[in-house]
């Protein structure tokens, strides 16, 4: 059978979420995390919606021919062809769900619908009903004078069919959402026992709408565009930049709904007169048995906290072995490059590291680019005590870092007032490099210590997503982030780089230069080798680039967790090349390139995938690995990572995924579980 080498970009996004659905449904996994999967795969596929899905229909509204530039897919084809996947992938989740439910029974916790209460509990109910929930209801009855009202996004309302004495049809409408309601109403039993806030409405639909006799009901939840390109909307020019950004928020909220989810059967002419009002077609309406916001499950995962042997074990991010937190940070930095590996390390010798640039005297400026932080962020206030402690600090603050605009915004007033520059970033680039420099005044010449990751400054995600973290006394490094801060500063890119790969002008043209380096070498009979750990694949330029290669015979090793649009293993094409994606515990999150073996292996660690948006359109930095013993490290990680036999699914040539078989006799490990037994044992052996 001939397959395709390249896949679509949306539709392997849907593999990836389906991977990520598959972990609720795995009895290895513990039931607690389990419902936390099922939740993610909501939560992911409401953002998939909001932003893909979104951006489709924008762009079918601008040119019908507008085409995939790997599949030639039309955007309605490629909605048409996520519709019908979603379908599918619905089913499974209301499966999965359902016995999520069964088992949490088994553990003492149920959800309950009216039918099985006893009369005393459905007494309860009502009356709980009427003292705590009606009189906060808005009801509305659709009609000439009363409009069909704004559906909020994401927010669940409860839908009825109405009829009048004179047997007409209307359609009335309540909130179901309100920040006043508990989302799970507690049963009065000896058991836990809860039933949904919603769920409760719509059962007394009869007591809101008392004048109409109701024909059916069902819930409803919305999901609307989300995607507003800050560079392309058109505003005053006087006004400030974070003002801007805060209107445009407020924009997104209004946007045209994309998809329809309902919780009942009901009369199919009913969903199309919503659809009609909501301006959709009939196909973007979803019907499911699961409840349609499943955040709750939270509420459920905390009840359970007692229970421990239904969590995963305990882990704590461990002390580097190669980091002497007693000593100077800046000093041993400059004795030797270190490295950061998170969850698995923690990230207090990074904050130390800031924390000592603020007082050090000899410490002249601290620019650093930030594009998600933590809500209490550790990072902005070692930032803002450096500023009043006299030290020049120069922010770059990524206001368009989507859906924590809000927060960059608020963060970005914090350190202005506290005397920090701030710079907002490029016109039509976002600032997505991860970069730290703090620049000193030597004894004979200016020293730098840069600081360059893979992830963001976000003192929570650090301790949930696999990254890594240099830090370097690198002169040539130094001056060249010095030189991308500079540019950055004046509104400008890097338009050439010696030692780094700096996206949008020297990133991809580079990767493709290396690569073409391993074609030459397997043309010569050497070993030839390229090796990637990414969140996405999708950038044409270089995907053609790495078929070329395997067709070369260089062997190519990618672990790609999110997106990959190429197919691995079709004869002729790809068969040089394996790509296994890892979905586990801790959100695989670093970036790291490897070209060539031997005396020729370069490494790097980024902060781009190769996705056309990070090679093309972003401000991105990939640092080269000059130490020896770092790079070392590097490789056994990125090795462990190849040889997960738990939770790496590795591609077919048709393009789906497939739990790895481990061979007879092997023992099959968890890599995220083996690197932190391996951070505890580190510590052990430094205590020892």
């Amino acid at each position: 059978m001939a397959y395709n080498c390249y896949a679509n970009r949306e539709l392997s996004w849907l593999k990836f979420n389906e991977r990520v659905l598959e972990e609720a449904a795995d009895e290895q996994v513990p039931f607690a995390e389990r419902l936390s999967f099922i939740s993610i795969f909501q939560s992911n596929l409401d953002e998939f919606f909001m932003v893909r899905v979104g951006s489709l229909h924008d762009r079918m509204m601008v040119s019908k021919e507008d085409r995939d530039n790997k599949t030639n897919m039309t955007c309605k084809e490629q909605i048409d062809a996520i519709l019908k996947d979603v379908h599918e992938m619905s089913q499974k989740k209301d499966r999965i769900y359902e016995s999520l439910m069964k088992k949490a029974e088994t553990e003492g916790i149920s959800l309950v619908n009216f039918a099985s209460l006893t009369m005393e509990e459905a007494e309860y109910m009502e009356q709980y009903f009427n003292n705590e929930i009606k009189p906060l209801l808005s009801p509305q009855v659709i009609g000439k004078k009363q409009p069909f009202p704004f559906l909020k996004n994401r927010e669940i309302y409860a839908v009825v069919v109405l009829r009048t004495a004179r047997n007409n049809e209307k359609l009335g409408i309540v909130p179901c959402s309100n920040e006043v309601f508990k989302r799970l109403i507690p049963v009065p039993s000896e058991s836990r026992r809860f039933m949904l806030v919603e769920e409760l409405i719509l059962h007394f639909a009869p007591q809101i709408f008392e004048s109409y006799s109701v024909k059916s009901k069902s819930l409803i939840r919305i999901i609307r565009n989300a995607d507003i390109d800050a560079d392309e909307a058109s505003y005053d020019e006087d006004l400030d930049y974070r003002d801007i950004m805060s209107e445009l928020i407020r924009k997104r909220r209004k946007l045209c709904p994309v998809k329809l989810e309902f919780s009942r059967t009901i009369n199919e002419n009913i969903i199309g007169i919503i659809c009609d009002y909501l301006e959709i077609d009939v196909n973007q309406a979803f019907y499911s048995s699961a409840p349609l916001d499943l955040s709750f499950v939270s509420i459920i995962r905390d009840l359970l906290r007692e229970k421990k042997e239904l969590f995963y074990e305990r882990r704590i991010p461990q002390k580097s072995p190669f980091i002497d937190e007693e000593r100077s940070i800046i000093e041993q930095i400059k004795e030797k490059d270190k490295l950061l590996s998170y969850p698995y390390e923690s990230m207090k010798p990074f904050l130390k590291l800031l924390e000592e640039a603020g007082q050090d005297p000899d410490v002249v400026s601290i620019k650093m680019t930030l594009y998600r932080v933590a809500r209490m962020s550790k990072v902005v206030e070692l930032l803002i005590d450096a500023a009043e402690n006299g030290k020049e600090v120069i922010v770059l603050v990524e206001l368009r870092a989507r859906f924590d605009e809000e927060n960059n915004i608020e963060w970005s007033r914090r350190l202005e007032d506290a005397g920090c520059r701030i710079i907002y970033g490029l016109d039509k680039l976002k600032v997505h490099s991860k970069l730290c420099l703090i620049t000193r005044k030597g004894e004979n010449q200016v020293e730098y210590i840069t600081q360059i990751g893979t992830g963001n400054y976000n003192e929570k995600t650090a301790k949930l997503y696999t990254d890594l973290s240099l830090m370097t006394s690198s002169i040539d490094i130094g001056i060249e982030t010095a030189r991308i801060f500079n540019a950055l500063a004046l509104g400008k890119v890097v338009e050439s780089s010696q030692k780094l790969l700096v996206a949008p002008k020297c990133l991809q043209n580079k990767v493709v230069d290396m690569i073409d380096e391993e074609i030459a070498a397997a043309k010569n009979g050497e070993d030839a080798y390229i090796g990637l750990k990414l969140n996405s694949l999708t950038d044409k330029v270089i995907i053609d680039k790495l078929i070329e290669a395997s067709k070369a015979g260089v062997r190519i090793e990618m672990i790609i967790r999110g997106i990959c649009c190429i197919v691995a293993g079709i004869p002729g094409e790809t068969e040089n090349i394996r790509v296994i994606s890892i979905v586990g515990r801790f959100l695989e999150h670093s970036r790291i390139y490897i070209f060539g073996t031997a005396v020729r292996r370069k490494i790097y660690i980024a902060s781009a995938d190769f996705m056309t948006r990070n090679t093309t359109r972003r401000v991105e930095v990939a640092v080269p690995i000059l130490d020896e013993d770092i790079k070392v490290r590097i490789l056994e990680l990125f090795t462990t990572m190849l040889s997960d036999g738990v939770k790496a699914r590795e591609q077919k040539p048709d393009g789906t995924y497939e739990k790895i078989t481990v061979k007879e006799g092997e023992a099959a490990f968890n890599s995220q579980e083996l690197l932190f037994q391996q951070s505890y044992d580190n510590v052990n052996g430094i205590a020892e």
